[in-house]
C-alpha cells in the first residue's frame, strides 16, 4: 500500500507505527453553514479511514472543532449573540450534515475552548526552550529557531515574506506567529501566565493532536489550503515542544472544490451548502461525484455532474435488484479478480476513480450473469461490501410509518428545548439516535425540520 506524502512530495510505502493507527483531521471553524467543500474533505477522509479498517487496521481518529477564532468572534458580534452560542449551533449542524452524508464519526471531537490547560502547557514549554517569547500580553513563535521551517510547503524562509512587508512592532520577525493573543474588548478570554487572552489558531490543533494521539501521529489530513501556514506551523511548534521528529509520518492533503475555476470559500462568496445539495441529491450521488476524481486533484462543481452520478447510483442499485438464481446447479459468478482490482486501486494512494470503475464493472458482470441464470448472490454481496468501503449505501429512500411521524416530531421538539438550554450532549444523543434510524434533523431559524432518508 502506497500513499502520497506531502512532506516528501512522493508516494511512499505505508507502514503505521503500532497496532492502532492514529489519524488527525482538521475540523471546521464553527461560524457558518457547512458547504460542499467541507463535504468533499470529510467524504475523502471518511473513505480513507473506511479503507484502512477494511485492510484490518485499528484506527483512532480525532477531529477538532475550532470554536474560538477571529471569524467566530466577528460573526457573533455581527449577529449579537455570544461566540459560544454561535459555535455550538454550527458544530451541531455539522453533525447533522455529516450524518446525512453517511460519514462515520471520529472517536474524539475535542473543542479548542475545552483544551486551554494543554494549550497553555505547550506555550509555556516553548517559551522555556527559547522557541517562543511574550510581547505585550501576546506570545509568538520564533520561526528562525525552527531550522527546517518550510519543509512541508517546500519553501525557503526568505521566500515566504512578501515584498515591502514590515515587522509588526511587537514581533521579532515578520513570520513569527501568535501562540497566544492578548485580550481585546468585547472578546472571550481565558486567564494565562501572560494575562487575559485566547489561543492562536495553530496551537489549538497541536494541543489537541498531542493530547489525544501522542507525540507522533501516523496520518494528519486536511485540505491543501491548510498546508501553509497552518500545518507548517503545527509541525514547527509540535516538534519544538516535544523534541520528537516527525510530528506526523504521513501528511495527506485533498484538492479543493472549485466553482467557475475559483476555489469555493466563504470569503469568495461562492458557496453551495450541504443542506441545499441534499435537498435535491442523495448522499450516494454526492459521494460518487466527489470520489470520481482523485482526492489530490481539484474538483469542479456542477449540477450536471451530480445528475450524471444520480444515474450512476441507479446503475449500481439495479445490479443489486437482479433476481438471484438459487438453484443448486446454477453457476456462481466469481468476483475474486474484480475484488483484487479494487484493492489494487485503493492501495495506490486511494485511487477512488479506478475503484469506482471496478464497481461498475462488477455491476455489469452481475447483470450479464443474471440474464444467463447464474447464482449472483455472492457477487451482489461483494458489490455491497466494496461500495460500503466508499461509504455508499445503495439504498432506496424509505418513508416512516404514519404513527411514527408524531413521535419523531416530539423528539425533535424536545431536542430544540435541550439546545435552548445548552444541553448539547443530550440534544446530540437524540439527533444521533434518530440518524441511526434514518431520520435527518435540519436546524433552521424557525425550528427543527426532519426528513427520512
Amino acid at each position: 500500500m502506497k500513499v502520497f506524502n506531502t512532506l516528501t512530495g512522493q508516494k511512499e510505502d505505508f507502514h503505521p507505527r503500532n497496532e492502532v493507527l492514529t489519524m488527525y483531521v482538521c475540523g471546521i471553524t464553527a461560524y457558518d453553514e457547512c458547504h460542499i467543500g467541507h463535504a468533499m474533505t470529510y467524504i475523502i477522509f471518511d473513505v480513507i479511514k473506511r479503507y484502512l479498517k477494511f485492510k484490518g487496521y485499528k484506527v483512532k481518529h480525532v477531529q477538532n472543532f475550532t470554536d474560538v477564532d477571529d471569524k467566530i468572534i466577528e460573526r457573533a458580534n455581527q449577529l449579537g449573540v455570544p461566540p459560544t452560542e454561535l459555535a455550538g449551533k454550527y458544530s451541531d449542524q455539522y453533525f447533522t450534515n455529516m450524518d446525512a452524508l453517511n460519514i462515520e464519526r471520529a472517536d474524539i471531537y475535542p473543542r479548542a475552548t475545552e483544551e486551554m490547560p494543554k494549550i497553555i502547557e505547550i506555550i509555556r514549554g516553548l517559551i522555556a526552550k527559547g522557541y517562543a517569547y511574550e510581547s505585550e500580553g501576546s506570545v509568538y513563535f520564533r520561526v528562525k529557531q525552527a531550522p527546517d521551517y518550510g519543509k512541508l510547503s517546500h519553501r525557503k524562509l526568505e521566500e515566504m515574506i512578501p515584498k515591502n512587508t514590515y515587522c509588526e512592532r511587537n514581533k521579532e520577525y515578520p513570520l513569527d506567529f501568535a501562540l497566544w493573543k492578548a485580550s481585546k474588548p468585547d472578546e472571550p478570554f481565558w486567564e494565562s501566565p501572560w494575562g487575559e487572552g485566547r489561543p492562536g489558531w495553530h496551537i489549538e490543533c497541536s494541543a489537541m493532536a498531542l493530547k489525544y494521539l501522542g507525540d507522533t501521529i501516523d496520518i494528519h489530513g486536511g485540505g491543501q489550503d491548510l498546508i501553509f501556514p497552518h500545518h507548517e506551523n503545527e509541525i514547527a511548534q509540535s516538534e519544538s515542544f516535544t523534541g520528537e521528529t516527525p510530528f506526523v509520518r504521513y501528511w495527506l492533503h485533498n484538492g479543493l472544490m472549485q466553482l467557475d475555476k475559483q476555489k469555493m470559500s466563504k470569503s469568495a462568496g461562492n458557496l453551495v451548502c450541504v443542506e441545499d445539495i441534499l435537498s435535491r441529491f442523495s448522499s450516494d450521488a454526492l459521494r460518487l461525484f466527489v470520489l470520481s476524481s482523485h482526492y489530490r486533484g481539484p474538483l469542479a462543481y456542477s449540477e450536471e455532474a451530480l445528475e450524471a452520478n444520480v444515474r450512476g447510483v441507479e446503475r449500481l442499485r439495479s445490479a443489486l435488484s437482479q433476481k438471484n438464481n438459487k438453484d443448486q446447479g446454477a453457476t456462481a459468478l466469481d468476483t475474486g479478480s474484480l475484488k483484487r482490482k479494487f484493492v489494487e486501486a485503493m492501495d495506490n494512494d486511494f485511487d477512488t476513480p479506478q475503484a469506482i470503475a471496478v464497481l461498475f464493472e462488477l455491476a455489469k458482470e452481475i447483470n450479464r450473469a443474471a440474464e444467463q441464470g447464474a447464482n449472483i448472490g455472492e457477487a451482489q454481496n461483494s458489490l455491497l461490501e466494496l461500495a460500503s468501503v466508499l461509504g455508499l449505501t445503495l439504498k432506496e429512500k424509505a418513508q416512516p410509518a404514519p404513527e411514527a411521524e408524531a413521535f419523531i416530531s416530539l423528539l425533535a421538539s424536545i431536542r430544540d428545548d435541550l439546545r435552548q438550554n445548552k444541553q448539547w450532549q443530550l440534544a446530540d444523543r437524540i439527533r444521533q439516535g434518530l440518524a441511526d434510524l434514518g431520520v435527518t434533523l435540519e436546524d433552521t431559524p424557525h425550528g427543527t425540520r426532519w426528513k427520512y432518508e
